[in-house]
C-alpha cells in the first residue's frame, strides 16, 4: 500500500511539477554547454508568402474587430492573404465579412463542423505557410512576422503561438485560474521548443507549412492539435513563439470553462489512441519523452491516481504508527477544503484569487473524468458547442 502510494504521489508531482522542474534543468544545463539558441531575424524579402485563415461560426459579436486587427497586421506587401470561412452560419457574420473586400470569404449554408471548415478553405490556400487563429482571438501587430521569421529554418514545420487570457482586476476563478494555467503553459512549451519540439499547438494561433498539411479524419475533436502533430511525427519541429500571442477573454464563468475542458479531455483521449506511434522512443527519443510527460499523463492516469493516493492516505493515515501520513493527510484534506472554499466563495461572487487555484486545479481534472466518460460513451461531438466568453 506504501508503495503504491508513493509511486502514484510520485506520478502526479512528475505530471504537474516534476516535468516542469526537470525540462528547467535540462535548458539549463544545455545553455551551459551550446549557448543560448540565437534569434531568428530574416530580412523582410526572405519572409514566405503566407495566408491567414479564420474558421468562424456564428461570429458577429467578435467578427469585425477580428478583421479590423488581421489588417492592422505587419507584413510585407503583398504576401500576406486573408480567408474567413463562415460555413453555417446563420447570424450577420457574412454581411459583415462582405464589408471587407481584402477578405475572401468562404461561405457555404450547411454546418459541417470545424475541420470541415478548414478542410475546405485548405483547398483555397496557394502559399507556402498557412497560419490559423480563431475568430475571438486578437493578435498582436507582429505577430506573423515573428511567426514566419522561423521557416527559414528546414527542420521546422510548424510554428505555434503563445495563448494569452486577458485578466482584470475583478477576475472571477474561470480568468484567474485559466490565466495562471497558460502562464505555465507557455513556460513549459518555451522549454519543449528549446529541447527539441512542442508537443502540439492551440487552435488560437498556430502555423504549419502547407506543403506539409494532412487533413485529420472528420470526426477530429482536438483539430489544432492533430494538424500539428501529424507534422511532428513527418519528421519536422514543432517551434513556440511567445512574440507572436493571441489575446482572448476568459470563459463567461467556470461552468462555461468546464464544458471547454471537458471536450479538450475527451480529444485529448482520441488523440492519444491515433497517435500509437509516439510511444515509440526507439523512432521518437526525444518528442516521445515530451509527449508522454507533458501530454498523456495529465490526460489519462494522473487524474485517477489524485483520488487512489487520496484514499491509500486516509487507509495510511488510519494507522495508529504512522503519523506521518496523518501529516499528509491534513495536507490534502487542506488543499482539497480551500478548493471548496474556492468553489463557494465564487457561487457567492466573492472573489479570493489565491482560493482560484486550488479550485481551477480540481476543476480541470474532474474535466478530464469527464472527458474520459464522455469519450468511451460516444457522447462527444467533433462539432464545437462554443463555451461563452467574457465580451
Amino acid at each position: 500500500m506504501k508503495l503504491t502510494f508513493w509511486l502514484s504521489l510520485f506520478v502526479i508531482f512528475y505530471t504537474f511539477m516534476g516535468y516542469g522542474i526537470l525540462l528547467y534543468i535540462i535548458i539549463r544545463l544545455r545553455r551551459l554547454i551550446k549557448g543560448k539558441p540565437a534569434t531568428v531575424t530574416p530580412l523582410n524579402n526572405l519572409l514566405p508568402q503566407c495566408t491567414l485563415v479564420v474558421a468562424a461560426y456564428n461570429e458577429e459579436h467578435f467578427i469585425e474587430e477580428k478583421i479590423k486587427n488581421c489588417l492592422e497586421l505587419k507584413y510585407p506587401p503583398g504576401k500576406l492573404k486573408f480567408v474567413i470561412i463562415t460555413d453555417g452560419s446563420t447570424d450577420k457574420t457574412v454581411e459583415i465579412v462582405k464589408h471587407y473586400p481584402q477578405i475572401q470569404l468562404l461561405h457555404q449554408d450547411t454546418r459541417a463542423g470545424k475541420i470541415a471548415a478548414v478542410h475546405r478553405a485548405m483547398e483555397f490556400v496557394d502559399t507556402e505557410i498557412v497560419v490559423f487563429t480563431d475568430a475571438n482571438t486578437f493578435l498582436n501587430p507582429e505577430a506573423i512576422i515573428n511567426i514566419c521569421r522561423h521557416y527559414t529554418d528546414e527542420t521546422v514545420g510548424a510554428v505555434a503561438g503563445e495563448k494569452r487570457v486577458q485578466i482584470d482586476e475583478n477576475a472571477d476563478a474561470s480568468a484567474a485560474g485559466e490565466g495562471f494555467y497558460w502562464k505555465y503553459e507557455s513556460a513549459l512549451k518555451k522549454w519543449d521548443s528549446e529541447l527539441y519540439s512542442v508537443v502540439g499547438a492551440a487552435g488560437e494561433l498556430f502555423s504549419v507549412r502547407r506543403s506539409l498539411y494532412r487533413d485529420v479524419e472528420p470526426d477530429t475533436v482536438l483539430d489544432d492539435f492533430m494538424i500539428s502533430m501529424l507534422i511532428a511525427l513527418q519528421g519536422y519541429r514543432i517551434v513556440y513563439e511567445p512574440q507572436a500571442y493571441a489575446l482572448e477573454t476568459a470563459s463567461e464563468n467556470v461552468t462555461e470553462e468546464l464544458k471547454r475542458k471537458i471536450r479538450i479531455a475527451a480529444g485529448g483521449i482520441q488523440s492519444i489512441l491515433r497517435l500509437k506511434s509516439l510511444f515509440n522512443p526507439f523512432r521518437y527519443p526525444v518528442l516521445s519523452f515530451q509527449y508522454i510527460s507533458h501530454r498523456v499523463l495529465r490526460w489519462t492516469v494522473t487524474p485517477f491516481l489524485l483520488i487512489l493516493v487520496f484514499v491509500l492516505n486516509v487507509l495510511l493515515a488510519l494507522r495508529p504508527d504512522d503519523i506521518f501520513f496523518k501529516v499528509i493527510l491534513v495536507g490534502e484534506v487542506f488543499f482539497y477544503a480551500l478548493a471548496l472554499t474556492g468553489f463557494i466563495m465564487e457561487k457567492r461572487q466573492i472573489r479570493i484569487k489565491v482560493l482560484f487555484i486550488p479550485y481551477y486545479f480540481c476543476v480541470m481534472n474532474y474535466a478530464v473524468l469527464m472527458g474520459i466518460i464522455r469519450f468511451f460513451t460516444k457522447k462527444q461531438s467533433a462539432m464545437w458547442e462554443k463555451a461563452q466568453r467574457k465580451q
